[in-house]
């Protein structure tokens, strides 16, 4: 017997990834139906793809490469190819629109909701399983397109209550190019290094990027990062352009209008084209917004946003919370980033023998739901649990399950009891189930043609009633009988009275 238990298997749940209960999931598809309406009020369509895709349509353009196998998950098929999950959404919708090219109206404006997966090093807030929720157009290069995305990726803000508490900003990876220009970064991969640890500045801080854009940095845990290797000049001019710190001079400060952001862009890109095309392309979707109804402050440009993904071309979002919550050290932080996207204009392209446009912006639904909860903007209760039709007799199933199938024929969420306990471990069941009532039938009942409805949300409230006879007309009012035929309106009658829905 001792020998049983040492072998028996040990429940554990691998690192980076979180078990999910029944009230974060309806709080999670509650929110993703109110992020689904305002993307299809934009026009945009549904598709899936599935997690698994081979792993050269994925691409290497992950802003992390801590693992080995560059933090995708990988496996080899019985064919001996390489097949990979899938680490966002957008590089999977490169390979279906390229596939279904001839098929698709161009532009082709989708959006899709699923698990992504990274092969990262885990730790607080940070999974390995994660959901986004993204929208993207592909197949226009106007800036519209791009402004649109903003536009609506803040209207998404506000019905999800999150008014006065959120900024998208803005910033365009032709401008920084254009600042690479003029620092003086040759090397390709180098320059993708240092933009990788910009990206870092709001998790990490100046003082940390600072190292990883020169040699390197070591974590808490002792891990060593490689850092981009660039002059102290170098990592002065791009730290003060970001507008972060107070290295050196010259800092380009984000405090103020989109217009002086925008002018400060031109004085810093000086005479290089690609930043000039940078500048224009961001005074274009500035103008757009502005002529939306969105130059209130909710669109900012910021030199500050560059996201650390290899594809993006042009413009880049990231959609900020601003309410302060508590740090680690007790002092006041920003909540941050919780979306972000931008153009990629060479995705698709990868696939055909041409250059197809796209952009689009990408939810971390789990981060959102977060920032929900913490500003009490979303119901965390779980839905209600069904009706539950208790057994009194086991030779009399079938009477119990016509019941069953009658309120469920009203829409009503109903269960027939099919454990094994006597009534007592039944009512502690509905009780644990967060059943609103449940329905009762001895033989006594049966004679007389009746079943008792137990009122489970009144009967919790009455414990405390502490006068005899007014607990006895509580426990009276909490359980009642009513004709077997009227089961279905009397139960219906009940869920009314408390509010009873299910989604």
């Amino acid at each position: 017997m001792a020998e049983d238990k040492e072998n028996k298997l040990k429940a554990r749940l691998p690192r980076g990834f979180a078990d999910r209960g029944p009230a974060e999931i309806a709080a999670t598809r509650r929110m993703l139906e109110t992020i689904r309406r305002v993307y299809e009020r934009y026009g945009f369509e549904p598709v899936e793809t599935p997690m698994i895709e081979y792993t050269d349509a994925l691409g290497k353009f992950l802003p992390d490469l801590d693992r080995p196998n560059e933090g995708v998950f990988s496996f080899q098929d019985d064919d001996e190819q390489w097949m990979s999950l899938r680490y966002d959404l957008t590089a999977p919708l490169a390979r279906y629109v390229a596939e279904n090219f001839d098929a698709l109206p161009k532009p082709y404006r989708s959006y899709r909701a699923g698990y992504v997966y990274r092969n990262e090093k885990p730790g607080p807030g940070r999974f390995r399983q994660f959901m986004q929720f993204d929208a993207d157009t592909v197949g226009s290069s106007s800036m519209a397109a791009d402004a649109e995305v903003c536009m609506m990726i803040a209207d998404t803000m506000e019905e999800l209550g999150l008014g006065g508490n959120y900024v998208v900003k803005v910033n365009n990876r032709k401008v920084l190019d254009g600042i690479r220009e003029v620092v003086g970064v040759a090397s390709d991969a180098q320059w993708l290094t240092a933009l990788r640890a910009i990206d870092k500045l709001d998790r990490l801080g100046v003082d940390e990027v600072e190292k990883l854009l020169g040699p390197g940095r070591k974590d808490e845990s002792g891990d060593f990062t490689k850092g981009a290797g660039l002059p102290d000049s170098a990592i002065t001019r791009l730290i003060n352009f970001t507008g972060w710190g107070e290295r050196g001079s010259g800092s380009i400060s984000t405090i103020g209008s989109n217009e002086v952001t925008i002018a400060n862009f031109e004085t810093a890109v000086e005479d290089s084209a690609l930043g000039k095309a940078g500048v224009a392309e961001l005074t274009l979707i500035k103008d757009l917004a502005a002529a939306g109804g969105y130059g209130d402050g909710r669109i900012i440009i910021d030199p500050s946003v560059v996201r650390g993904l290899e594809y993006y071309t042009g413009p880049v979002f990231e959609v900020e919370l601003t309410f302060p919550v508590e740090g680690e050290d007790g002092k006041p932080v920003r909540f941050g980033s919780v979306a972000g996207g931008g153009r990629y204009d060479g995705l698709v392209g990868r696939f055909r023998n041409e250059n197809i446009p796209a952009t689009g912006i990408s939810i971390g639904v789990s981060r959102l739901m977060a920032a929900l909860q913490h500003l009490k903007k979303v119901d965390t209760q779980g839905e209600p649990g069904p009706v539950v039709v208790t057994v009194f007799d086991q030779d009399r199933i079938a009477d119990y399950q016509k019941m069953v199938a009658a309120l469920r024929g009203a829409n009503i969420r109903a269960e027939l009891y099919l454990g094994s306990g006597k009534f007592g471990a039944q009512m502690k069941y509905a009780d644990k189930r967060g059943a609103p009532c449940a329905v009762i039938q001895g033989g006594d009942e049966k004679a007389k043609g009746e079943v008792q409805i137990k009122d489970l949300i009144f009967g919790a409230t009455i414990s405390s009633i502490k006068d005899r006879d007014a607990y006895k007309a509580a426990q009276a009012k909490a359980q009642f009988a009513v004709p077997e035929e009227k089961l279905v309106e009397a139960v219906q009658k009940l869920l009314a009275q408390h509010g009873v829905k299910w989604e």
